[in-house]
């Protein structure tokens, strides 16, 4: 029996899901999640993709850690908590070329990249979803970039380390940006309850007065 599970990396905690296949297996759960908490342990703070083989017959197991989904990895090498919910209109970060590569590197096993530029191209596209910059530029723009061979020799040495004063820069870029987009939200939402009130306001003046009883 195959029970796939979503853990957190190093703290995976007892669940009604997880006991209920378990449970009629005859199979200790605390015992379980001790054994996964150790195998994930290096993954602290990332979802990690667990797979159980269970064998009822013989009440034993074996744990099977794969590799964090690109996206978790990102956070984790970005500091990210989510990404953004409108990524054409805000962006969540802002990443190097540098943690780009060391995302594919560590990813690369697992997808379906014949290289590394293959493989960081994959990771960009998962930086779209999540609303990142990457360079101070969109995802897409820096997907251009790469097949115009503007990164190669970055790639081709799998430079992973992104120096100080650049990763200082980057901050200061984004910094910028994420006051400029909290200015907008503000906005938004100040418009958006401004709309609703005046929404309430006309639904009440609006409404039938009650008629007289006799």
């Amino acid at each position: 029996m195959i029970i796939k599970i979503l853990a957190e990396g190093g703290a995976m905690k007892p669940g009604p899901a997880l006991s209920q296949k378990l449970g009629p297996a005859g199979i200790p759960i605390n015992k379980v999640i001790d054994d996964v908490n150790k195998s994930t342990e290096d993954f602290k703070g990332l979802k990690v993709p667990v797979e159980l083989d269970v064998n009822p017959k013989t009440k034993t197991y074996k744990v099977k850690v794969f590799s964090p989904p690109v996206s978790e990895l990102l956070k984790k090498e970005i500091g990210l908590q989510k990404g953004s919910s409108q990524q054409k209109k805000f962006y969540s970060g802002n990443a190097s070329i540098e943690q780009i590569i060391s995302v594919a590197k560590t990813k690369m096993q697992n997808l379906l990249a014949k290289d590394l530029k293959s493989a960081v191209k994959l990771v960009v596209g998962t930086c779209v979803s999540l609303g990142l910059l990457i360079e101070n530029k969109t995802a897409k723009e820096v997907m251009a970039e790469i097949d115009a061979g503007v990164y190669d020799k970055e790639i081709k040495e799998v430079k992973t380390k992104t120096s100080d004063d650049k990763k200082k820069k980057i901050d200061e870029y984004f910094a910028d940006v994420k006051s400029k987009q909290d200015k907008v939200m503000k906005q938004e939402q100040a418009a958006k309850e401004a709309a609703a009130q005046e929404a309430a306001s006309s639904t009440a003046t609006t409404a039938p007065a009650p008629a007289d009883k006799k």
